[in-house]
Formats: structure tokens, C-alpha cells, sequence
């Protein structure tokens, strides 16, 4: 059974709304264009199956101390300067996944790297149910 791909609230659905209406209306550029499609494939593989080899998917335990519930990350891309990452939570109803921010790799090197990134807020069941109506 696959899962359902949601966005936190607000920055990651305003991103994806913006986003998705652009390409509907033609108006990506061709950088744009990529991403767009390489974050439609990255979320169809995250439906399917969150611990799909291709997304290399993990929890972060810096991120999930910070916020109090487990915090994943994922590949949107890899070999590639400041490669794409997708932060995520299941939930907040069983088979959801949310994404909470879509970041370039933070540099491991560095203390606190994870620190650093800013997490949309997980929607709650409520808002969930008041949706489906």
C-alpha cells in the first residue's frame, strides 16, 4: 500500500502550489523544469516505498532530538554540488508522509550543520480530516 505525500504547512505547500502552478501554466524555466521533475519522481519513489534504495533515506537524529519526533531525509539528487535532500516525518494520520523542507546537503563536516534547517510545521490529524471534506 503506498503512502501519501503531503507538504508542511506553510513553506512547503506554498512552495509546492507555486511550483505545480508554474509548470501547469508553462512557466518553468528549464533549471526549474529539472527540479520539478526530479522531485516528482523522488516523491513517487517515497509513496512507494520510504526505504527505496534510490532515496538513500535515513533518520537524523540532530533534527529529531530538536523537534521531538523522528525526522528522515532522503535524496533528491546526489553527485552533485550541494545535492538536494528532502526532510520528512510519517504522519500525521497512518500511510502520510510529510515533507517538511527540501534543502541543499547540509556540509557534515561542520558542527551544527543540522541545526540549521528550517522545518515546515507537520499538519495535525485535525486539519488532515478537515481536508478530505
Amino acid at each position: 500500500m503506498a503512502f501519501n505525500i503531503r507538504m508542511g504547512l506553510p513553506e512547503m505547500a506554498a512552495f509546492w502550489n507555486d511550483l505545480a502552478s508554474r509548470r501547469q501554466q508553462g512557466k518553468l524555466d528549464g533549471d526549474e523544469e529539472k527540479f520539478f521533475k526530479k522531485l516528482v519522481k523522488a516523491f513517487g519513489y517515497l509513496a512507494e516505498n520510504p526505504r527505496h534504495n534510490r532515496l538513500a533515506s535515513h533518520e537524523i537524529d540532530d533534527l529529531t532530538r530538536k523537534y521531538g519526533f523522528k525526522i528522515f531525509q532522503s535524496y533528491l539528487e546526489n553527485n552533485t554540488p550541494s545535492a538536494g535532500r528532502i526532510f520528512w516525518a510519517y504522519g500525521p494520520d497512518k500511510r502520510d508522509i510529510t515533507v517538511l523542507a527540501i534543502e541543499p546537503h547540509p556540509e557534515d563536516q561542520k558542527r551544527g550543520a543540522y541545526q540549521r534547517i528550517k522545518l515546515s510545521t507537520l499538519p495535525s490529524a485535525k486539519e488532515r480530516r478537515t481536508e478530505k471534506q
